[in-house]
């Protein structure tokens, strides 16, 4: 479904906003998931496994959706082990891909190796800390930051986009909290007696782009998340690290919550959730 969202003007300043959501997304103790850690190796081989088969789908719509040509030239912010760019790659001329984790990085250029694929430049850098002038070899007819905008100054990230883009930008981001995100709100005040604050979603980021002068189109997709165990005492052991249980109350509580969730196919043990996913794109100097 694409459509147009009519902005909502009774903030003064949603960049601000977008900071304070944040701001209070960190606080929560216990915010901070150690298997997000994307500078160490094992998380990065995790989401990577994970995503052959949980984000095929969703890759395949990704690409049908971009006004892509042989000669395009695509800069992915966030590209993680390569889930966009590998799959690109053979469809378009060059690729510039920014990540800053370590571990991402790695695989990627394993990744690269592996398929042969020599059109992928990496840069090892936040986009905050990106200087397009210094850093990037010109201008983008494809700009892309899928589940990447984790920007404390989204204004300043997104007015950098739109200065490297020559073409098209496109943006995707939470709709409403996904999956893992309910189980945080769920789990924080059970496990650790505390709220837990969602990080901002899209309507924010649309009204940001409002207040920039940019009124995109936006279209809702569906998103799902899964995770997948070959035996219950990984998963379980995968969720008691993700939400700090260690104390038995802990465990119980959390294995009791898990075990509402939890469904076998085939072999593996799976945990799994639907929510909605933004795609939200302009077209530069068409806005």
């Amino acid at each position: 479904m694409t459509r147009i969202l009519t902005p909502i003007c009774d903030h003064p300043d949603w960049n601000e906003h977008w900071k304070e959501q944040l701001a209070r997304h960190k606080s929560t103790a216990y915010f901070d998931d150690p298997s997000h850690d994307w500078d160490k190796k094992e998380n990065a081989e995790r989401y990577n496994a994970g995503s052959k088969s949980e984000f095929d789908l969703r890759v395949q719509q990704t690409i049908a959706g971009l006004t892509l040509t042989r000669e395009s030239r695509v800069l992915d912010i966030g590209a993680g082990p390569g889930t966009l760019a590998l799959p690109l790659a053979p469809l378009v001329r060059e690729i510039t891909a920014i990540e800053p984790g370590t571990g991402m990085v790695d695989l990627l250029t394993e990744n690269m190796t592996k398929e042969g694929i020599t059109n992928i430049t990496c840069i090892k850098e936040r986009w905050e800390d990106i200087e397009p002038i210094r850093d990037l070899p010109g201008q983008y007819d494809i700009v892309i930051a899928s589940l990447s905008l984790t920007m404390e100054d989204i204004r300043e990230a997104l007015v950098k986009m739109d200065a490297v883009s020559r073409g098209y930008v496109y943006l995707f981001w939470f709709a409403d909290p996904p999956f893992w995100e309910r189980m945080y709100i769920d789990l924080m005040p059970l496990l650790h007696g505390q709220t837990y604050n969602p990080g901002p979603k899209a309507d924010c980021l649309f009204n940001v782009l409002y207040q920039m002068g940019i009124l995109p189109n936006v279209e809702m997709l569906p998103l799902t998340k899964e995770y997948r165990f070959p035996t219950k005492k990984e998963l379980t052991g995968f969720f008691r690290n993700r939400f700090r249980a260690t104390s038995q109350v802990q465990r119980r509580a959390l294995d009791q919550y898990l075990a509402l969730l939890i469904r076998m196919e085939g072999r593996e043990y799976v945990i799994s959730g639907d929510s909605t996913l933004a795609k939200i794109w302009w077209r530069k100097g068409r806005v």
